[in-house]
């Protein structure tokens, strides 16, 4: 059912614009039989920014399906714990210092997150990790990263500093098929990772103790997993631009719709996609000129999380 929804999502995409198409005309442009216009519409203009939103939003529900399974949180997200602050940070010194091609963009995105997420799990290690503990240590380094951010846009010439703002609010406008291409390929692999790693991160969610019990070896599964999900982010980041709250929400949406007892990836990445093409929607035609999408998720997860701080502060009580 939620890959039907993100089917009919993504034909209802590539449906609407300045030009209106048919389903038939969509339908006819994918398989080879529109030539033309109709054909440079669907294929060329439309496909890739709508490729990427599902690609890039099932990362996003995969890797926030990691965290809050690795951390036994559902507050356990890459952006809100600083992982994508850091690729963030990487990229950004790659596109104002170096100003580099776009491999050199991923390099920086994944060692930026990745370097992020050592700091704070070695600030939020005492006598192991508390998955609460590292989300508090985590949104304080998120926001003395937004900081340095800050920083080194306000310190770059005008025009580069205006796109890497652009840039920075997470934006799928101008992609092209390179970057889907091969976004989609590291993404698909680090996927398939990811699912070698569900059977032990499932096990994991019952504490360290049954999950070594079971024969799980703790600390490379962990890392492993720590890896996969922040390179992910990366991943995503460094195509697009840091988009916010996916990674949040989808994994607790596909709970639900699911019914499962724990997080599960190939839910999470699915409610990704969807969440990502429905917001990418939203700010293409919610306004005269098309917004960046990380400003629609943004307003979307900003009210989701507050409900879900509440609700987790009432258990807590």
């Amino acid at each position: 059912m939620l890959a039907l929804a993100v089917t009919c999502m993504a034909v209802l995409a590539l449906m609407t614009g300045s030009y209106q198409l048919s389903p038939g005309q969509v339908g006819s442009a994918l398989t080879g039989g529109e030539t033309g216009l109709v054909h440079d519409i669907v294929v060329e203009w439309r496909l890739p920014r709508v490729a990427a939103a599902i690609v890039f939003g099932a990362a996003l529900g995969a890797s926030g399906a990691v965290f809050q399974s690795l951390l036994r949180n559902p507050l356990a997200d890459p952006g809100i714990i600083g992982f994508s602050q850091g690729s963030y940070t990487g990229a950004l010194i790659v596109i104002l210092v170096i100003g580099g091609s776009y491999w050199q963009l991923v390099g920086g995105a994944l060692l930026g997150g990745m370097a992020t997420a050592i700091v704070v799990y070695v600030l939020a290690w005492r006598r192991g990790v508390q998955g609460f503990r590292l989300i508090i240590v985590g949104i304080g380094v998120s926001a003395m990263l937004g900081s340095i951010n800050t920083w080194l846009i306000l310190k770059a010439d005008l025009e580069v500093a205006m796109a890497a703002a652009v840039w920075g609010a997470g934006s799928l406008n101008g992609v092209s098929w390179t970057q889907v291409i091969i976004g989609g390929a590291s993404i698909a692999i680090l996927l398939l990772l990811a699912a070698t790693l569900s059977q032990p991160m499932r096990q994991m969610e019952l504490g360290d103790d049954a999950a070594a019990s079971q024969g799980v070896r703790i600390p490379p599964a962990r890392l492993a997993l720590i890896v996969v999900g922040v390179a992910l982010t990366a991943t995503v980041t460094a195509a697009s631009g840091p988009i916010a709250f996916i990674s949040l929400v989808a994994p607790q949406i596909a709970r639900r719709l699911a019914r499962t007892a724990g997080i599960t990836l190939a839910p999470a990445a699915f409610v990704g996609a969807l969440l990502c093409l429905v917001a990418d929607y939203i700010a293409q035609h919610i306004a005269p000129t098309s917004l960046p999408v990380g400003i629609i998720t943004v307003m979307l997860g900003g009210g989701y999380l507050g409900w879900l701080l509440f609700t987790e502060a009432r258990k807590r009580l």
